[in-house]
């Protein structure tokens, strides 16, 4: 019964968050990316120390890809945000 819950609140998360991204207006996207690479950074930092507190090889590795792949997100954050915010700047002649 548990498991069955915690499916339907990933389903309802994601749509609910698919929903919320989608109505937001591209000039917006710029200041969210930024609180998401913010968000990530922390992301990061918890993920350093449950690895390395956690006990078991398992544990390790997980939080091993936890680290890796938070990574990934704020190094791409970092490369969408600096694409967009070169289309406003003004071009030289």
């Amino acid at each position: 019964m548990e498991q069955i819950l915690l499916w339907v609140l990933l389903v309802l998360a994601a749509a609910g968050g698919y929903k919320l991204i989608r109505d937001v207006p591209s000039l917006l996207h710029t200041p969210l990316m930024s609180g998401m690479n913010a968000l990530s950074g922390v992301v990061i930092s918890g993920a350093l120390l449950a690895t390395a507190l956690a006990v078991s090889h398992s544990s390790k590795l997980l939080g091993a890809a936890a680290i890796v792949l938070a990574a990934i997100n704020v190094v791409g954050g970092f490369g969408v945000t600096d694409r967009m915010l070169k289309m406003f700047r003004k071009k030289e002649e």
